[in-house]
C-alpha cells in the first residue's frame, strides 16, 4: 500500500468513525462547499509556491492539495480503485487519441 492509498483508507475510516476534534471530520461535516473551497485555496497556494520557485512550499502545498482532493473523493463516494483505474486507462493514451475508448465504470 502506498502513502496515498493509505491516506485514502484512513479518510474512509474517519468518515465512518468520527473522532472529536478531527480536522478531517470537520471537513466532512462542513460538506462539499467547504471542501471545494479548501481545494481552490490549496491549488492557488501551490501555483504561488511554484511561481516563487520555493521547492519546500511546493511540496507542502501539493500535499495539502492532495489531502483535500482525497477528502472530496471520499465525501463523494469515490474509491481509491476508481481513481487508480482511471489513471491506468490514461496511461494507455497515445498522443491525443486514447487506445481504450471505454472509461472505467464507477
Amino acid at each position: 500500500m502506498n502513502e496515498i492509498e493509505g491516506l485514502f483508507s484512513l479518510l474512509e475510516q474517519r468518515k465512518a468513525v468520527k473522532i472529536e476534534g478531527s480536522y478531517t471530520n470537520y471537513l466532512f461535516d462542513a460538506g462539499i462547499d467547504k471542501i471545494g473551497k479548501k481545494i481552490g485555496e490549496e491549488a492557488m497556494e501551490l501555483v504561488i509556491a511554484a511561481k516563487n520557485k520555493d521547492k519546500n512550499e511546493i511540496v507542502n502545498e501539493a500535499a495539502d492539495l492532495i489531502y483535500h482532493m482525497l477528502v472530496l473523493l471520499v465525501e463523494q463516494g469515490c474509491s481509491y480503485e476508481h481513481v487508480a483505474n482511471e489513471l491506468a486507462l490514461r496511461q494507455q493514451k497515445v498522443g491525443n487519441l486514447k487506445q481504450v475508448t471505454k472509461k472505467g465504470d464507477l
